[in-house]
């Protein structure tokens, strides 16, 4: 574990001259940066850095020992949770995937879409904007004639865990073809494009009209900014919604009290009534085992002060679109976050 593994062995014994690595999700990544950037003017002994290479480079630099913090919108599997044992997965907050799109002329319109019309997108087998299974859910507006381009994630990405586990929830063909993970065998769509984060996926969206792909909720106002279109997605309750404070508090708030011990939970395709349905928790991967007692105890004042109740830590989470823990996931958080040693 960490205690054997040079890359961490340097940090200093001493408060004053500490550091904590971070990496991993793109969607947390402007989140914690405002943390570190606040937490170090409150704690001038402690250095945080931070890196956005997406949630699978997160939990795998965790596993190997280079990192202290690992930043995932997935949860590891059971598989890799019995061969590491002594790895944690915390929620922090609470987050969102949104669907966006590059249609000319229709951005500024909410175009409705549910999961089987998008897997279906994403294999191949609707290929034009106006297809009648995006007409149907349409009615009224002008579709054109173009052949539609999917973006997915050229990384291994929490939001495409995300993101595939909506199209494995509510659409079977895709999950007994394809199936979930940061990492999945992608049909082999004609015109589909890669672009790595999620800022990269926001870029090639920009770039490519008549494009449709998956952003952190994060990327918001940058979306707004570049003027693309957002999809209105059929939620689990078979009603359509837009990703807001309040459809991913509904969809959160529907699945949350089932969160278990070790906080591995997915709170995507919510039957609630208003629930978004591409909602996740933000984890923080981390060894409870560290080099030793001294980043041990940074690793945990740091990890607690970022999920503590109050107006300014709510005030970060607004500028990302991200929503708090609710009570009883916040109150499971601590206690694993207590466990590192």
């Amino acid at each position: 574990m960490l205690t054997s593994l040079t890359p961490l062995t340097g940090v200093s014994a001493y408060a004053q001259d500490l550091t904590l690595n971070e990496t991993g999700s793109t969607l947390l990544y402007p989140l914690f940066t405002t943390w570190v950037d606040a937490y170090t003017k409150s704690h001038p002994g402690v250095h945080i850095t931070a890196g956005a290479t997406g949630s699978e480079a997160g939990i795998q630099q965790v596993l190997a020992g280079k990192v202290h913090i690992g930043a995932s919108d997935a949860y590891m599997s059971d598989a890799d949770i019995r061969q590491h044992p002594d790895i944690i997965n915390v929620p922090l907050a609470i987050a969102a995937q949104t669907i966006n799109y590059n249609v000319p002329g229709l951005n500024g319109t909410h175009l409705k879409l549910d999961g089987p019309t998008i897997a279906a997108i994403y294999t191949g087998t609707v290929r034009d904007w106006d297809a009648p299974q995006i007409a149907a859910l349409n009615p009224g507006v002008s579709l054109p004639h173009h052949a539609i381009v999917p973006i997915r994630r050229a990384e291994g990405s929490g939001d495409t865990f995300v993101f595939t586990q909506f199209l494995s929830y509510s659409t079977p063909s895709w999950e007994s073809d394809h199936g979930y993970g940061t990492t999945i065998s992608w049909p082999n769509a004609p015109g589909a494009m890669t672009a790595t984060g999620n800022t990269g996926m926001l870029q090639t969206l920009q770039n490519t009209p008549y494009s449709i792909g998956y952003v952190g909720v994060s990327f918001t106002d940058k979306l707004a900014a570049a003027q693309l279109g957002t999809v209105a997605l059929k939620n689990g309750a078979g009603e359509f919604v837009l990703p807001s404070k309040d459809t991913i508090t509904a969809g959160a708030a529907s699945l949350g009290p089932r969160t278990p011990p070790d906080e591995r939970l997915s709170l995507v395709f919510a039957p609630a009534s208003g629930a978004y349905p591409l909602v996740n928790y933000e984890y923080a991967v981390v060894s409870t085992k560290q080099p030793d007692p001294t980043t041990a105890a940074a690793v945990r004042r740091f990890l607690l002060w970022a999920i503590v109740p109050s107006e300014t830590n709510e005030a970060y989470l607004d500028t990302v679109h991200f929503i708090p823990l609710p009570p009883h996931t916040w109150e499971l958080s601590q206690a694993q976050i207590q466990t590192i040693r």
